[in-house]
């Protein structure tokens, strides 16, 4: 839904903004502001955002669920970021883009002097070199993380405000990479400055030999900073009551304060309302207790379309960057066969899909890469809804109902086993839920029994990473420029909770995304994941659903708001003084 403002932002085709009529007259104060010219951007007021669900955590190495991202972006910041507009790496807390070394082997980087964190203590180098070890560290929990600075084998400090990593191999990436580490204060999140003495050398031997100051270090990191993040970022964490409300305060001290080319906070506090049920969500919203709210498809067809809606909310339609996808256990017996999962694809009537649930909403995708990229292949073929093909693939496969039971069943390691399975999903998405019935209800018809199991968001995610399913209806995040897929595909990512959930293992797949990782040459690198497509068209380790519409509906008394080419980014956002519900000035009032 929202620019993630640092490096792990999205690439997103701009779509369409509802325009103004001139003015907006609010319920609550009746004053009227010229939409055209409403006078300078001011501070002050609160932003009420409807959140489906509790975050997994808000340790930013340790997660990597949205909604955590969605909120720690507002408190964490890294050496480079993004432009939102034109999504050019610029410097955040570095005074400029690093010195590159002509072997591309080492990145220099420069801080600036005048960044300090939420508790006033001073960012230095020690902050950025105490980050870097800890994403290294094999003991915390960021597999998913870990893997992008594989290559880097020593980062050293030049002096306080100077740090130089070291790299074993070119990485075309490397520069947003290394650029992209959330900084943490290392007094904060390692009070005993466990880490000091340890070298990056250090953390790349194997775990039976790491210092028992590492044990240490990593134990009490995993536990204790899941719920109480600090940053240098323009908002500070506030409070968290679980299942009700997340609450970002603006740091009236923050180091970017009038700070030519940062971005300056405006709202006084975010407050992420969670609300796992979309329904009850919009009647929040249409009563003013909500200022923000992603809305269904069939709530932004048939919901939302009143006058007295549209004189207090502004929606705003574009294409998301991530895809939907059901994922199948590539370790379960039925689902090792890819004769299989090729079947369930052409049970799957994802183009009725998009136009019943997603209300149109969305376009049917083949693959992994963003249709927008350069890297995306459109001569894949399209794996029609063609149940009797899929039928076929299976008799091929040795399903049939031997029993007369109604129930496709096959032999598989010496047991008959029927073609039986549960399809998880989580609590607060009606469009995944609606998927998995659909497919159900097809599946039921061809002698197939599919259970749809919906569970709590934390408790999914669990089951997800253990790979206690069968099959998961899921979606990714795609990348704002060049995608490196490397984190879901790569086989050493099914192991100790990786992002390849689903156990995918292909050597020539692996050779790919190493090979593609190396490679500087741009056209090369479409080349490579062309083939990278094709052989994952042929497999079939998901079944590739769509890529969404967001649909957002903002109260009309926030200024700023636009559609980048990521999506909104709150950061911008303001309310003109005669606007302003919440906070010193209404109060004062």
């Amino acid at each position: 839904m929202f620019l993630t403002r640092g490096l792990a932002a999205v690439f997103c085709f701009l779509l369409i903004g509802c325009g103004d009529k001139g003015e907006i007259r609010d319920g609550a104060s009746q004053a009227t502001i010229d939409v055209k010219n409403p006078g300078p951007s001011v501070p002050g007021d609160w932003l009420i955002i409807h959140a489906l669900s509790d975050p997994e955590q808000l340790n930013p190495l340790t997660s990597n669920d949205a909604s955590a991202s969605t909120i720690n972006q507002n408190i964490f910041q890294s050496l480079l970021t993004r432009d939102p507009r034109s999504l050019e790496l610029k410097p955040l807390i570095a005074t400029a883009r690093p010195t590159i070394a002509e072997d591309k082997l080492s990145y220099t980087f420069n801080i600036r002097r005048d960044v300090h964190f939420q508790d006033g203590r001073p960012l230095t180098g020690e902050d950025v070199l105490f980050s870097i070890k800890a994403i290294k560290c094999p003991l915390v929990n960021a597999p998913f993380l870990r893997v992008y600075f594989d290559s880097v084998v020593d980062a050293q400090l030049i002096d306080e405000y100077s740090i130089r990593f070291t790299i074993r191999e070119p990485y075309f990436l490397n520069e947003s990479v290394l650029g992209g580490i959330a900084v943490l204060p290392r007094h904060y999140y390692d009070p005993e400055n466990l880490l000091k003495d340890v070298s990056i050398a250090d953390l790349r031997k194997p775990v039976d030999e790491l210092p028992a100051e590492v044990k240490k270090f990593a134990d009490n990191f995993n536990k204790n900073f899941s719920r109480n993040p600090m940053g240098s970022g323009p908002y500070t964490f506030g409070s968290w009551k679980t299942g009700r409300e997340i609450e970002l305060i603006r740091d009236r001290d923050y180091w970017g304060n009038g700070k030519e080319g940062i971005d300056q906070p405006y709202l006084d506090r975010y407050k992420y309302r969670i609300i796992n049920n979309p329904d009850a969500a919009l009647v929040r919203l249409k009563s003013g207790s909500l200022d923000e709210m992603g809305l269904t498809p069939i709530q932004h067809v048939r919901g939302t379309d009143s006058q007295r809606f549209k004189s207090q909310f502004r929606k705003y339609e574009y294409f998301s960057p991530n895809y939907s996808y059901i994922g199948w256990n590539n370790d379960h017996p039925i689902f090792r066969d890819k004769q299989v999962r090729k079947a369930m694809t052409h049970f799957t009537n994802r183009k009725q899909m998009v136009k019943t649930i997603l209300f149109g909403l969305g376009e049917v995708v083949e693959g992994p890469i963003y249709f927008f990229r350069p890297e995306y292949d459109k001569t894949l073929p399209s794996y029609a809804y063609d149940p009797a093909k899929a039928m076929k693939l299976l008799s091929e496969a040795g399903w049939r109902d031997s029993d007369g039971d109604g129930l496709l069943d096959k032999v598989i390691d010496g047991e008959k086993v029927p073609f039986r399975f549960e399809i998880k999903v989580n609590s607060g998405n009606p469009t995944r839920k609606s998927v998995a019935l659909t497919l159900q209800d097809e599946l039921r018809r061809y002698g197939i029994d599919a259970a749809v199991r919906e569970l709590d968001w934390t408790i999914f995610l669990g089951d997800v990473k253990t790979r206690k399913f069968d099959a998961v209806i899921l979606g990714w995040a795609m990348p704002v420029s060049e995608p490196d897929a490397y984190q879901v595909w790569h086989s050493s990512q099914s192991a100790n909770n990786g992002s390849n959930h689903i156990a995918y293992k292909n050597a020539r797949v692996d050779q790919i995304l190493e090979q593609y990782r190396r490679e500087f040459d741009e056209q090369k690198r479409i080349a490579l994941y062309r083939e990278f497509q094709q052989i994952l068209s042929d497999e079939q380790p998901y079944t590739f659903l769509f890529v969404g519409k967001s649909v957002v509906a903002v109260q009309r008394r926030i200024h700023g708001v636009e559609v980048l080419p990521v999506g909104l980014n709150p950061i911008e956002w303001w309310v003109p003084r005669a606007l302003q519900r919440y906070g010193d000035h209404v109060a004062a009032n």
